[in-house]
């Protein structure tokens, strides 16, 4: 295999020390104020905006420059509909018989259950796939090197950048989730990561009131 070619890094700006601490102090203070929300708005999102917001999320880094993620996009009502019939198909067994009682407790709080129907209220679904190999030029199989992990920091991305366009999000991981790769007509190499709920947030909705670990909790500094 070729080599990349290497060039200079006209892309990266130094700020002075004031400004970058400025900086981060905003992000953290714009980042802290994202929740995951179960109730949506059914107002439409301008495509534009989920399509840069997914551009953002393919600028993420990715063993061996990679990429290994595909994002599949839902916004028909009849697709939607599919979505929401079978994956709360899923979380019926999930919740009757899959779950264990210690995983139900931890949930309980959150007043979770197999009823989603953000998915069908949401405009947008977003299907987050792995690709545990890929396609060469020539045909032959390639072996992704840290997809999990690849795909985990692109939808990090993802949310970030949809969040910062304004827009909320939620996070479903119905299991199993193959029906997606039907739905979608995605191949036998991508395997669904994540399924990202997209749009306004509903009038009026509550979310749990929770909180975040404070950093003496989440870092170590020696």
């Amino acid at each position: 295999m070729s080599a990349f070619a290497h060039v200079p890094l006209a892309s990266y700006r130094r700020y002075p020390e004031s400004e970058m601490a400025a900086r981060a102090a905003a992000f953290y203070a714009d980042i802290k104020r994202r929740r995951t929300v179960r109730e949506f708005s059914s107002e439409p999102v301008p495509r534009i905006v989920i399509e840069d917001a997914i551009r953002a999320a393919g600028t993420a880094p990715s063993g061996a420059n990679q990429q290994p993620w595909f994002f599949a996009v839902a916004s028909d009502p009849a697709v939607k509909a599919r979505i929401r019939a079978l994956a709360e198909e899923e979380e019926r067994e999930f919740y009757a018989r899959r779950a264990s009682e210690e995983w139900l407790e931890a949930l309980a709080p959150l007043g979770t259950d197999d009823r989603k129907p953000f998915l069908e209220i949401a405009p947008v679904l977003i299907a987050i796939f792995q690709q545990s190999w890929g396609i060469g030029p020539n045909g032959d199989k390639i072996k992704h090197y840290y997809a999990p992990d690849s795909v985990g920091i692109a939808t990090g991305f993802l949310i970030a950048a949809l969040h910062h366009a304004g827009l909320a999000t939620l996070t479903h991981t119905p299991s199993p989730m193959g029906f997606l790769n039907e739905i979608f007509g995605r191949p036998p190499n991508e395997k669904p990561f994540v399924l990202l709920v997209a749009g306004y947030p509903a009038d009026g909705v509550k979310v749990p009131a929770i909180t975040k670990k404070p950093l003496a909790q989440i870092m170590d500094w020696r």
